[in-house]
């Protein structure tokens, strides 16, 4: 059975602050990598996808959001949408790639909590 969590964006207001914390949390280096239009930490993992990384934020999403968690559904995200629409879901953010590492939406589940669904395929 493959993972059902694949990753969490943990949001943070200071990223070289939040980066040494994590390093120094986790025994081990978190890593800045920087893209067109952001910047992140990826926290340190072993040679699968279960992992996660540091997202700069301003200060109200951190209260009001939190960390989001990604959830395995490789190959199905269209009707793991349709599904969780069907069953007390909303669609927060519509489908988009994120590049090489897949495709993934937001949603609110049943009981409101924001989550994101993930797929390596569209």
């Amino acid at each position: 059975m493959e993972n059902q969590i694949v990753w969490v964006d943990i949001p943070v207001i200071d990223l070289p602050r939040a980066i040494e914390f994590y390093s120094a949390l986790l025994n081990g280096e978190v890593k800045k990598e920087a893209f067109e239009h952001f910047t992140i930490g990826i926290l340190p993992h072993a040679q699968t996808n279960v992992s996660g990384c540091l997202v700069p934020s301003a200060p109200e999403q951190i209260f009001t959001s939190g960390p989001l968690i990604y959830f395995n559904v490789n190959g199905r995200l269209d009707d793991a949408i349709k599904q969780s629409e069907m069953h007390g879901g909303r669609l927060v953010e519509e489908k988009i790639s994120i590049g090489g590492h897949g495709f993934r939406a937001i949603i609110h589940d049943s009981e409101g909590n924001r989550i994101a669904l993930h797929s390596n395929t569209q």
